[in-house]
C-alpha cells in the first residue's frame, strides 16, 4: 500500500477554485429546459464578510450544486445592496467619497466570498449603486406614477435626527432608527409614497398560496398588514359653541374606526390624534393645548414608539353624545397614542375592555364600566379584560355574545344612520423620501410654472454628482450648489430637482428580478428571462426582513406587474429563514466585553489574556460587535480551510435553527475532514481479496439507503441529518477491516464523495481526482438509489394501546397485518395492558404503528 500524502487544504481550496472560475463552471447555460434559481439575500458591502454570511451563502450554494447536478439549468447569482447612511456616514469620518468606500469594500468582499467555494454565476453581479442598475428603477417610479401607485403628500413622518432622514415605520425598532438608535421623532415633511395599501387585500390572500414559506413570517405579514373587520362610527359633537361658527363635517362630528362596536356601553371618552383637524384648529388659540402637541411630535409616528410612551392626554373641553344614547355625553381628550395614519386618527375609549383605555381612564379618573361578563373576575376593574363572554350593562345588547353584539350594535347604527360595517387594515403605504445623498435619486422637477413635473425618460438616469461634500448637517443634495438647479423638461424655466432619493429598500424590492437577464442586456424585466427564472425557487435569508424587504419586495411585483413589466405577482416561491449564529459573551473583572482571542484558557479556567484574571462567562448570544463574542471567518479559513467551516456551519443544527458556535465544534469538523481524506484513499488502495459477498451486499444495501436518505433531506433543507447520514456510511466502510465487500467498496467510495460534494465541495474535487476520475465532479449527475437495495429487511413497529406507547417490535418488513398482530399481541408488557380489557378494534399503519383500542 503507497504511503497517502496529508491532506493539504490551502493547496486544494486555492486549485479548485482557480478551475471553477476559469472554466466557467457555475456561469448560467441554456443547454437544459429544467431551471431552478436558488437566491441568498445579498450583502450590504461593510468592508469584511462574518459568520452569519459565511452561514447564509453556505445554505444555498448546497442546494444550488445539488440542483445543478441534479440536471437543472441553476441560477445562482451574487450582487450587492450598495446604498444607505452607512457610506455616507463612512465619508464623513473618512474624508472620502461614499462611492470610493463602497466599491473598495465591494471589492475586498468579493475575494473573501470567493474563498468559501461558492458557486456563484458572477458574470451577473452588480451594485444597486451602479448608475446602469438605477436607471431602470427611476423609470419603474415613472410607470408607477403614471399608474397611480406613486403620490407626494405632506404627512407625518417618523424623523431620525442622528442620521437626519425619515424612516418607515417598520424601520423603527424599539422607538429608534433601526440603524442610528436614536430615539425617533414625529416630523411633518413633504414625502412620496408608493400605495402598498392598494394591495393590501392581495397581499393577504397571497400569503396561502406560499405553501413553502414558515408559518412564522406568513403569521408576522398577516399581523403587519392587519385586517380587521368592524364599524365606523360618527359621533356629534355635542357642545356646538365650542367649536367655533365652522358647521363643516370634521367640526361637528369626530368619525371612529372600531373592532368592539359591542363595547360602546363601556364608553367613557373620546381621544384623538395631536394631528387631527380638531387639535389643530384648537390648538391655534391654546398656547397650552399648542406646546402638548408638540411635546406629542416628539414621539415617532410607528405603533410601537406610541405605545410605550407614557399615555397622555388633554382634555379639550368638547364632548360627543353617545351614539345610542342621547342623554350621555363623553368628553373629549387629545392623546399622545392616537395616530392620525392609523384608522380615523380618533378612538372611543372603553377602559374595562382595552388595557391602553384603561390606564389612561385610571390616570385621568374617568369612569370604568364592564360591559362584558368574566365569571372569574371580582367586581372591583383592576386590569381591561379583552376575552369573550356574555354582554351586560349594554341595554339592547345585554345577554348576547360578543360576536352576536357586534352584528346587533352595527344594526343599530345603520338604522340611527350613525355608522356602518366596514374593513380597516393596519398597513400604511411606503413612504420612500429619504434625506441623504448616497441613494437613487428621485427623477422629479419642480417648477413654479408646471408644477411637479417627471423626469423625461431620455434624460435617465438622473446621477448623483460627484463633487459632493458633508461639511453641513441634513442632505447634501439639498446643499449642492449646481446639482439641483435645472431646467423645467416642460417650459424650459428655471426649476429645481428633488433632492431627496430612495429609501434602500427600492433596490432591493426588484434585485432578483434583474439577475434574471444578463448585465449587458438593456432590457432589465426580459419577459422571456423572468419568465424562464421567476419566482426565485428558493429565497434563504433573515426572519427579521419579514415584514421590510420581504413585504416590500411582494408589493413591488405586484406593481411590475401591474405596469406590464411582469407575467407573475409573487417573487419567491420558496423561503428558508436561516437561525443565528451564537457564541458566549466574556467579561473582565471591570465588566468589559472581551473577545474570544482575548482569552487563555487554563485547566477549565477562562482567564483574561493581559493580566491572568478570571473571565466572566456570559450566556451564548448572538454574534455581535457590541458583545464582542465574534469569530472571524477569515481567520477560521486560513486555519482550518473553507470545507472545514462548511461542515461546522451545517452539521451542527438544523438550518432554521440557531448554530452555537464552539472551538470543540470547528475542531471535531476538521479532525473528520482529515479522517474522511485517510479513510477513502486507503480504502481505494487496498490490495485486492477474495470477495466477501455478504459483506458486500450489506455495504451496497446501506450504500444506496444514505444516497436516498441524503437526497431527501438535501430537498427538505435537513442539511444536519444529510451529514450525519454520511458520517454512518464512512463510518462502516471504516469498520469493514476484516472483510472485503470487493467492488461495493468502490461504489461506496465514490458514493461517499459524491454525497460529501455539495457539502464540502474542494475536498470532494481532490478526492474525486485521487481516485482516478477524469471528469470534474461538479459535472457529474447525482448518484442514484437503486430501489430494490433500499428495501428494509427489517422494521421498528410501535405498539399503543389507546393511544399510549406500551412496547416495540422487530418484525420483518413484507410482514401480513396477521402476522404483525399475532406477535403484537404476544408480548408480555402488550398483555400485561390488556388485562381484564375487551379489544374493540385494532388499527394498523404498516410499517410504523399498531394500535390497540380497548375498553
Amino acid at each position: 500500500m503507497s504511503e497517502i500524502s496529508r491532506y493539504n487544504f490551502r493547496e486544494t481550496e486555492q486549485k479548485w477554485q482557480k478551475l471553477w472560475e476559469d472554466g466557467k463552471v457555475f456561469e448560467v447555460s441554456d443547454n437544459s429546459s429544467k431551471t431552478y434559481y436558488v437566491l441568498e439575500m445579498f450583502p450590504y458591502p461593510s468592508g469584511n464578510i462574518h459568520m452569519g454570511h459565511v452561514r447564509n451563502y453556505t445554505l444555498g450554494d448546497v442546494l444550488a450544486r445539488y440542483k445543478r447536478s441534479c440536471g437543472f439549468n441553476v441560477l445562482h447569482p451574487m450582487g450587492w445592496d450598495a446604498f444607505g447612511l452607512p457610506a455616507e456616514n463612512a465619508a464623513i469620518e473618512r474624508k472620502i467619497h461614499p462611492g470610493e468606500w463602497t466599491y473598495k469594500n465591494i471589492a475586498t468582499m468579493r475575494e473573501q466570498l470567493k474563498t468559501i467555494g461558492l458557486s456563484y454565476d458572477w458574470s451577473r453581479e452588480f451594485a444597486t449603486c451602479d448608475p446602469d442598475y438605477y436607471r431602470h428603477e427611476q423609470k419603474f417610479f415613472l410607470d408607477f406614477l403614471k399608474n397611480d401607485l406613486a403620490y407626494r403628500k405632506e404627512s407625518y413622518v417618523n424623523w431620525d435626527p442622528i442620521d437626519s432622514t425619515v424612516l418607515a415605520n417598520e424601520q423603527v425598532i424599539d422607538g429608534r432608527g433601526w440603524r442610528s438608535g436614536a430615539i425617533v421623532e414625529r416630523k411633518k415633511l413633504s414625502q412620496w409614497f408608493l400605495k402598498i395599501s392598494h394591495f393590501a387585500e392581495d397581499l393577504l390572500a397571497g400569503l396561502d398560496k406560499l405553501t413553502d414559506w414558515p408559518d412564522k413570517v406568513k403569521t408576522m405579514q398577516e399581523k403587519w398588514i392587519g385586517k380587521s373587520v368592524g364599524a365606523k362610527i360618527e359621533f356629534r359633537i355635542a357642545n356646538r359653541e365650542s367649536r367655533g361658527s365652522n358647521d363643516s363635517d370634521h367640526t361637528t362630528r369626530i368619525t371612529v374606526f372600531t373592532t368592539r362596536p359591542d363595547t360602546l356601553f363601556g364608553m367613557s371618552f373620546c381621544a384623538i390624534s395631536p394631528q387631527h383637524p380638531i387639535a389643530q384648529r384648537l390648538a391655534t388659540s391654546n398656547q397650552q393645548l399648542a406646546t402638548f402637541i408638540e411635546e406629542c411630535n416628539r414621539i415617532g409616528v410607528s405603533e410601537e414608539a406610541v405605545e410605550k410612551a407614557e399615555k397622555k392626554g388633554f382634555d379639550t373641553g368638547l364632548k360627543v353624545k353617545h351614539p345610542f344614547d342621547s342623554n350621555r355625553e363623553h368628553p373629549v381628550y387629545i392623546a399622545n397614542f392616537v395616530l392620525m395614519e392609523y384608522g380615523t386618527g380618533a378612538i372611543f375609549g372603553c377602559p374595562a375592555h382595552d388595557q391602553r383605555d384603561f390606564e389612561f381612564a385610571t390616570k385621568y379618573g374617568l369612569p370604568i364600566l364592564p360591559v362584558v361578563s368574566d365569571p372569574g373576575r371580582e367586581s372591583r376593574v383592576e386590569e381591561a379584560y379583552t376575552g369573550d363572554g356574555t354582554i351586560i350593562n349594554s341595554g339592547f345588547l345585554n345577554g348576547l355574545d360578543v360576536t352576536k353584539a357586534k352584528e346587533k350594535a352595527i344594526e343599530e347604527l345603520l338604522k340611527l344612520e350613525c355608522g356602518e360595517k366596514t374593513i380597516n387594515y393596519r398597513l400604511r403605504d411606503w413612504g420612500i423620501s429619504r434625506q441623504r445623498y448616497w441613494g437613487c435619486p428621485i427623477p422629479i422637477i419642480y417648477c413654479a410654472s408646471c408644477g411637479t413635473v417627471p423626469v423625461p425618460e431620455k434624460d435617465l438616469p438622473v446621477k448623483l454628482p460627484e463633487d459632493v461634500t458633508f461639511d453641513k448637517p441634513g442632505n447634501p443634495l439639498a446643499h449642492h450648489p449646481t446639482w439641483k438647479h435645472v431646467n423645467c423638461p416642460k417650459c424650459g424655466k428655471a426649476a429645481e430637482r428633488e433632492t431627496d432619493t430612495f429609501d434602500t429598500f427600492f433596490e432591493s424590492s426588484w434585485y432578483f428580478a434583474r439577475f434574471c437577464s444578463d448585465t449587458s442586456d438593456p432590457n432589465p424585466l426580459s419577459k422571456s428571462a423572468t419568465l424562464k427564472w421567476l419566482p426565485v425557487d428558493k429565497y434563504i435569508g433573515g426572519v427579521e426582513h419579514a415584514v421590510l424587504h420581504l413585504l416590500y419586495a411582494r408589493f413591488f411585483t405586484r406593481a411590475l406587474h401591474t405596469c406590464g413589466y411582469l407575467e407573475m405577482d409573487e417573487p419567491f416561491k420558496g423561503l428558508m429563514t436561516q437561525g443565528m449564529i451564537c457564541h458566549e459573551t466574556y467579561k473582565d473583572a471591570a465588566g468589559n466585553w472581551l473577545c474570544p482571542e482575548d482569552l487563555l484558557r487554563n485547566d477549565e479556567k477562562i482567564l483574561d489574556k493581559k493580566n491572568g484574571q478570571p473571565v466572566t462567562v456570559g450566556r451564548s448570544e448572538k454574534m455581535s460587535k457590541s458583545k464582542k463574542n465574534v469569530v472571524d471567518p477569515r481567520e477560521i479559513i486560513t486555519s482550518y480551510g473553507a470545507d472545514t467551516a462548511r461542515l461546522f456551519m451545517l452539521s451542527d443544527s438544523p438550518p432554521d435553527r440557531d448554530l452555537e458556535w464552539t472551538e470543540a465544534g470547528i475542531d471535531g469538523s476538521w479532525r473528520y475532514v482529515n479522517k474522511l481524506w485517510r479513510l477513502l484513499l486507503e480504502q481505494n488502495d487496498a490490495e485486492a481479496e477474495q470477495p466477501d459477498e455478504v459483506a458486500s451486499l450489506k455495504l451496497r444495501q446501506e450504500t444506496h439507503k444514505t444516497i436516498a436518505r441524503v437526497t431527501e433531506d438535501i430537498e427538505r433543507f435537513r442539511f444536519n441529518k444529510a451529514i450525519a447520514r454520511i458520517r454512518e456510511l464512512s463510518n462502516l466502510l471504516g469498520t469493514l477491516t476484516d472483510k472485503n465487500p470487493g467492488d461495493a467498496k468502490t461504489e461506496t467510495v465514490n458514493a461517499i464523495v459524491h454525497l460529501i460534494s455539495p457539502f464540502m465541495p474542494h475536498l470532494a474535487e481532490e478526492l474525486w481526482q485521487q481516485l482516478g476520475h477524469q471528469d470534474m465532479l461538479a459535472h457529474r449527475p447525482w448518484p442514484k438509489a437503486d430501489p430494490a437495495l433500499c428495501v428494509e429487511d427489517e422494521v421498528t413497529i410501535a405498539i399503543q394501546i389507546n393511544g399510549k406507547l406500551r412496547a416495540t417490535i422487530l418484525c420483518a418488513a413484507e410482514a401480513t397485518r396477521e402476522e404483525v398482530e399475532s406477535l403484537a399481541l404476544s408480548v408480555k408488557n402488550v398483555q400485561d395492558f390488556l388485562k381484564d380489557k375487551q379489544i374493540k378494534k385494532i388499527i394498523y399503519v404498516p410499517g410504523k404503528i399498531i394500535n390497540v383500542v380497548a375498553v
